[in-house]
């Protein structure tokens, strides 16, 4: 007997929700709630909006959906199977287990479909912005009339938690300020967390907050009603200006006894209950993770339709390349992540200079430079750029009337920034860059380490780096903070020594398609004379040997950033008044250097050399492991002061004096 559309809606419905309910209770771990009362909600975006191959999931024009609700990551790898994604059934019943496709939370994986690692709450919602903005700036570069090559919206599932959190209401504000018409979230106002009913913490007036955000809000009643939720999402669609929420009201555990109660959120159903709950859907006891054909055929129609929007899109693109040949070149060039020929060719090379210069100043001349020639190179400041200098001279800013614009402007949003940037990046075809003082990466740590754990090619330019920023005082004087960003694996910190250094940290920083943080001081530091001094190219390696002496050295100062002119000053003052033979190592990149081989390593720190200090206006941990039991470490483990910072410097142990009495310690030894 055939079914009606209504029957087939609600199978196909229920199948969601049963499949998400066995992987959960197989696992004996995860979150059954939102999966039992989203599922319709989901299917309607998947089956009748979404526009998105399966076959294909790296098409670039397809639709973005993130699963920002990631602990209800089993209605996602529900969705990727019965839609025909690269994840079979016995990936859904190795849920939540080791090296498994389908981990407790949503991890990035592009192949399969997972377009952004989410889970802590408000990332994804972040993340969706950036991505809407990424889509409408290239967009507004490379499409032509009649050749909408660019032109697909984001969506995701947001959740009452995701709501809640700060960096969501940083990126709301933000997408309603930039008018991000593309941009639409369906919310699963559930009305429980893991405590209890969101009335225990959670009272605000929603739709009030995001209509005074700029959103158009809209309202689906009963999260089971189809047709109210695909008219819902077609008026969003409709609204070109704003982005849109839409506020469907579900039930955490819909159909099973744990209904509209906490349990249902974070825990299995429990055999008992999940009998119940497949009685009340007249679902089959056994086997577990049972999709009805009837169910299948309607979701994998998804296959074919996925292929004929791709086809339909190549087809234009061929068509756009006859006519733009050269926009459809840059335009796949850049979705590849590559750089186009020459790019660094106008990077300055800086002189000799005593006097030098901050290399925030230097790093905004060098992010000029790139982007005369990198034309997808596009960020901003958390209202911060003129201190940064991570303005690009002769761009508009980002907005719904320059939506070409280069220069974002971030407000005083540091969280939502570093999301923001992230999402942009997953898009692909940009390549994105924030800004701030260094102090303020606490704000944006959550993002950055996302942004590690995806491995994706997220810049930041963190300044004023260290004690030295002075009179602002301790609030304002980094002390422990790279230390804790080296701490995050898989993200690359780089402190360049001086302006040349800082060109060579750009580079890497473009090249390295992994999240690079550009750590950059206030004040002037000298450029050291590379004519006497080692080439700055050196920090392609992560440390090298700036400067040596003959034969073999007595001891070995290693340097960061703006000690390492200190500590070539500390040398040549120690062989003129001691005797003393030292050498100095620039160490910009712990993370560049670890990568290195051991051969090169011991090069640069021989195990022979036994005496080493190292010198950094941070925090002290960590060091050990460079200049081992026998070393020193001139560092700072306190909180900064207030005064101007050269005084600081000195009252901190920063001095010339200081770094050679510690040399001479170490030789007493």
């Amino acid at each position: 007997m055939s079914l009606s559309q209504k029957q087939l809606d609600e199978l196909c419905v229920n199948t969601l929700r049963m499949l998400s309910a066995d992987a959960v209770q197989k696992a004996e771990s995860g979150h059954p709630g939102l999966p039992l009362g989203a599922a319709a909600m989901s299917y309607v975006l998947w089956t009748k909006f979404l526009r998105f191959n399966p076959c294909n999931t790296r098409w670039p024009n397809r639709d973005r959906y993130i699963h920002s609700a990631g602990h209800g990551s089993a209605l996602l790898y529900s969705l990727l199977h019965v839609t025909g994604c690269d994840l079979s059934l016995d990936d859904m019943k190795q849920f939540r287990q080791w090296q498994s496709k389908t981990p407790g939370h949503p991890e990035y994986d592009p192949e399969l479909g997972v377009e952004a690692t989410t889970g802590p709450l408000g990332q994804g919602f972040g993340m969706g912005v950036g991505m809407a903005i990424a889509e409408r700036f290239l967009a507004a570069k490379f499409n032509r009339p009649g050749f909408p090559i660019v032109d697909h919206c984001t969506y995701a599932i947001v959740s009452d938690g995701d709501l809640m959190e700060g960096v969501a209401a940083e990126a709301a504000s933000l997408a309603g300020h930039l008018r991000l018409g593309k941009l639409i979230y369906l919310y699963d106002d559930n009305h429980i967390t893991i405590e209890g009913d969101t009335a225990l913490a959670f009272t605000e007036d929603v739709e009030a907050r995001f209509r005074g955000y700029e959103w158009q809000v809209l309202r689906v009643s009963d999260g089971n009603d189809i047709a109210a939720i695909e008219g819902a999402i077609r008026h969003a669609q409709t609204d070109t200006e704003r982005p849109s929420l839409i506020m469907v009201r579900t039930r955490i555990g819909y159909g099973s006894p744990k209904q509209d109660s906490a349990s249902a959120h974070g825990e299995p159903l429990g055999e008992e209950a999940l009998k119940a709950t497949k009685e009340k859907f007249s679902w089959p006891l056994d086997p577990m993770f049972h999709i009805p054909e009837e169910a299948l055929l309607e979701f994998r129609l998804s296959v074919e339709r996925g292929k004929r929007l791709e086809q339909e899109w190549l087809d234009m693109f061929e068509a756009y390349r006859a006519s733009f040949e050269e926009d459809a070149e840059t335009l796949q060039r850049q979705f590849r992540g590559e750089l186009p020929e020459d790019w660094d060719a106008d990077i300055p090379a800086f002189g000799p200079d005593p006097k030098g210069m901050a290399t925030r100043v230097a790093s905004g001349k060098i992010l000029n430079a790139i982007a005369g020639r990198v034309p997808n190179l596009l960020g901003g400041s958390a209202d911060l750029a003129p201190s940064t200098k991570t303005l690009i001279a002769g761009s508009g800013d980002q907005s719904s009337d320059d939506p070409a614009g280069r220069n974002l402007r971030f407000g005083v949003r540091e969280h939502g920034m570093a999301a923001i940037v992230n999402g942009m990046a997953l898009h692909g075809g940009v390549i994105p860059y924030g800004s701030t003082f260094l102090i303020f990466s606490d704000y944006l740590r959550p993002s950055l380490r996302v942004a590690a754990l995806m491995d994706i090619h997220s810049l930041f330019v963190l300044t004023h780096d260290s004690i030295a920023v002075g009179e602002d005082g301790p609030t304002h004087q980094p002390v422990e903070h790279v230390l804790s960003l080296r701490a995050i694996p898989n993200f690359t910190v780089i402190r360049p020594a001086d302006a040349n250094e800082t060109a060579m940290a750009w580079k890497v920083a473009m090249t390295r398609h992994k999240p690079v943080a550009l750590i950059l001081t206030r004040q002037n530091v000298p450029t050291i004379d590379r004519a006497r001094y080692a080439a700055a190219d050196g920090l392609y390696r992560g440390a090298y040997v700036v400067s040596d002496v003959e034969g073999r050295p007595d001891a070995l100062i290693v340097a960061t950033g703006s000690e390492v002119s200190l500590a070539l000053q500390a040398q040549e003052r120690l062989l003129a008044e001691k005797g003393i033979c030292v050498r100095v190592v620039s160490m910009p990149s712990w993370e560049l250097f670890s990568e290195q081989p051991q051969e090169y390593q011991e090069s640069v720190f021989p195990k022979a050399i036994r005496a080493r200090l190292a010198v950094e206006a941070g925090s002290g941990l960590g060091w050990a492991k460079w200049v081992g039991s026998d070393g020193d470490i001139i560092s700072v483990d306190r909180f900064g002061s207030s005064a101007p910072g050269s005084e600081v410097l000195k009252k901190y142990g920063f001095t010339v004096e200081n770094v050679m009495a510690k040399v001479e310690n170490l030789l007493k030894r």
